[in-house]
């Protein structure tokens, strides 16, 4: 989630006017009003009337309250919780039909008498016709997000407000009602208006999910980091591969109309088809795809299907039977291009591809990783994941799952840094029917239910706010699941497996994580190594690009595999794959990726960087003394990269080489000095981690 994003959802205490916006977007403000307020004036409406208190009959609003019941069921939770975000602000949020009837509203109890003063209660109408310029009735006129803040409201009666409204579409485009924030234009706060349209979009994507959740969902961004958050765009696809909706950020981002887009094929869109798409997410562990639109734009594409599960396709959020989803006769028909499962690929007892023999590429650590995993499969032993970003944590825990025996049940993944602080208790536990008044339909389940039977994955649980750290340590201990305003337990069976790159020993030491649900997530704790710690990088450049080029792979040149073996990879699997991907695209057609196709802002950043050799890559990996692996531990910042001598140093013999370790001991023992013996102190200093100083020091002593 963008630092932007993150702002709006703390909901920071900076008060400010519709003013400190930038000029650009006053003037565009000022001209929207203005027409507006000319619109009033031509339907008769004058400033100083009295507004039109009169509100439906209560079996009016009845009928249009059953009328947009399924509006009403997705958007109570979101309000719900975005209420929590502006509580005491002398606020409320309003929900309103497509004609501007009131639905549904809550908020702070004094300022709902001030708001009912003006009828800003259910059953009133405010379209503009009604209410003249306001928040509700210019959004439903302009069909997108719009503030009106105290005097720029048509009545004189409504000048003491401030609305931040946003319309709420269906995938085909049509207009369900607005969502809207209103309060004392004193209160108002710049941060409001990205708060209502993150809601409206949320209930949009639950709407979505609602209509096609049997059907394959492509989840792109332009950059991969934003896929499984509020930004990414959402397309459905036929099984004739035609678009059938999208949501609005796929909308914003294609810059096309929802019924342009429905005019399009995954074909005529990405150049792609249906069974590519399955293709490529048929092999274990796939990264997402990389597709360009006709223009050249590139995205990223994730896929989606919630249908009944199958684990060979472990590359899907959950697992359909391809003949299902696929254009008639395409599963069944052979194809010698598609990949096949090597002869001697491990498999695991129900006759699918070990996602964890997928994972060995000949490097020690992740061989003594996938051995530790291998023992606990099955035992009913929580995992922690720990390691940097972007090495891999989520593959790891889907070859777990993939071979255990919960394969052919749902794998639930929650980010719990995507996902705003107000939305993921619902995203978690769900709320149940009847939760929320008039709430008739059956309410969300929530990932954990979903996760039921099979695996839940909480990746980047470091991040998790406090209080809902309790609430998963009771629902771990307790194996049962509340969902909001309801009194009923639901009883679940989940294997929970957790991921972080933060060190949370540190977090519990400063009160940020909890130590009890520490301890019940961490059975058994393993650290994915950064990218520079590996000896693998060629096996796992060439697994990458036989994803990303499963016909024609090209073969990456020794001068290109020497810089990428002095590179460090701050982001590791993560960077490397984005680097060969662009690479893959420029060799199109030509045997060898070579400089030529590296991007520039890469040979600038490895031109840039100091010559680096991963450790795994130049000397074995210490044993300690019952005869196990020994690496850095996750709770330790990872070792630096060995800075590799110069060119006319690499040829001298053994005792210079030793005479640059012993130099090196020599600088960790004054360090160690300098801290007065305190080692965490020392590797903070020097930047390597304590594990590392304990190897070089026992080296040092000739062990």
């Amino acid at each position: 989630m963008s630092a932007s994003h993150r702002a709006m959802v703390t909901h920071a205490k900076t008060w400010t006017t519709p003013s400190a916006l930038p000029f650009a977007r006053q003037a565009a403000r000022a001209e929207l009003i203005e027409q507006s307020h000319l619109r009033c004036a031509a339907l008769g409406l004058t400033r100083i009337e009295r507004p039109d208190f009169q509100p439906l009959m209560r079996s009016d609003l009845s009928v249009a309250r059953e009328r947009n019941q399924r509006l009403f069921t997705h958007a109570a939770p979101v309000m719900e919780m975005l209420f929590e975000q502006i509580v005491n602000t002398e606020s409320m949020i309003v929900l309103t039909d497509a004609q501007g009837t009131i639905l549904h509203s809550v908020g702070d109890d004094e300022f709902l008498e001030r708001a009912g003063k003006v009828a800003l209660s259910p059953g009133v109408n405010w379209a503009e016709q009604s209410k003249g310029t306001n928040a509700i009735g210019t959004a439903l006129f302009q069909e997108s997000p719009t503030l009106v803040h105290g005097g720029e409201h048509f009545m004189h009666a409504n000048s003491f407000l401030t609305c931040s409204a946003a319309p709420i579409f269906d995938p085909r485009g049509n207009m369900l009602g607005v969502l809207d924030v209103t309060g004392d234009q004193r209160s108002y706060h710049q941060h409001t208006m990205g708060l209502v349209r993150m809601s409206a979009r949320m209930i949009e994507n639950h709407w979505l999910s609602d209509d096609y959740g049997n059907l394959l969902r492509l989840h792109f961004h332009s950059r991969v980091e934003f896929i499984g958050t509020l930004l990414e765009g959402i397309i459905v696809v036929g099984a004739d591969g035609k678009i059938l909706g999208a949501n609005r950020s796929a909308l914003d981002q294609l810059d096309m109309s929802s019924a342009a887009l429905r005019m399009q094929s995954l074909a005529s869109l990405f150049g792609t088809t249906a069974s590519a798409v399955f293709d490529h997410f048929r092999a274990p562990l796939s990264v997402p795809m990389c597709l360009s639109l006709p223009t050249g734009r590139q995205f990223h594409v994730s896929a989606r299907f919630n249908g009944p599960p199958r684990g060979v396709m472990a590359g899907l959020g959950a697992d359909e039977p391809v003949a299902q989803v696929l254009p008639r006769g395409e599963a069944a028909r052979p194809d010698a291009n598609r990949p096949t499962l090597r002869a001697d690929a491990e498999a695991t007892p129900g006759g699918r591809l070990s996602g964890l023999h997928y994972l060995k590429t000949g490097d020690t650590q992740i061989e003594a990783m996938v051995q530790k995993v291998q023992r606990v499969l099955n035992r009913d032993i929580p995992l922690l994941i720990l390691g940097e970003t972007g090495t891999g944590k989520e593959l790891l825990a889907r070859a777990v799952h993939q071979d255990s025996n919960r394969a052919r049940q749902a794998f639930v993944a929650v980010n719990c840094a995507s996902i705003p602080e107000s939305l993921i208790e619902a995203e978690l536990f769900g709320y149940e029917d009847g939760a929320f008044t008039g709430a008739r339909r059956k309410g969300a389940s929530g990932r954990i239910v979903q996760a039921n039977g099979g695996t839940l994955f909480l990746d980047e649980i470091g991040d998790m706010p406090l209080a809902l750290q309790a609430r998963l340590l009771r629902v771990l201990q307790e194996r049962c699941v509340t969902p909001l305003g309801s009194q009923k337990s639901i009883a679940v069976d989940i294997a929970v497996i957790g991921a972080t790159h933060r060190n949370l020993r540190e977090m519990i030491e400063v009160g940020a994580f909890r130590e009890d649900l520490y301890y019940r997530l961490n059975g058994l704790v393993v650290r994915l190594p950064a990218l520079r710690e590996r000896s693998d990088l060629g096996v796992v450049a060439r697994r990458i690009l036989l994803a990303e080029c499963p016909h024609a792979t090209p073969q990456i040149s020794p001068t290109v595999m020497a810089l990428f073996d002095r590179y460090a990879w701050p982001g590791n699997i993560r960077q490397l794959a984005n680097v060969l991907r662009t690479a893959a695209v420029m060799a199109a057609g030509e045997p060898q990726i070579t400089e030529a196709h590296l991007s520039d802002d890469f040979l600038e950043d490895v031109q840039r960087a100091p010559a680096a050799v991963p450790a795994a890559r130049t000397a074995p990996p210490a044993v300690d003394t019952a005869g196990e692996v020994t690496t850095p531990t996750a709770m330790d910042p990872p070792a630096p990269p060995c800075v590799a001598p110069p060119a006319a140093e690499t040829s001298r013999d053994s005792a210079s080489a030793r005479t640059l370790g012993e130099a090196e001991i020599e600088m960790i023992r004054a360090a160690l000095a300098a801290a007065n013996g305190n080692i965490s102190e020392a590797s903070k200093r020097l930047g390597i981690s304590r594990n590392t100083i304990y190897r070089k020091l026992r080296w040092g002593k000739g062990g």
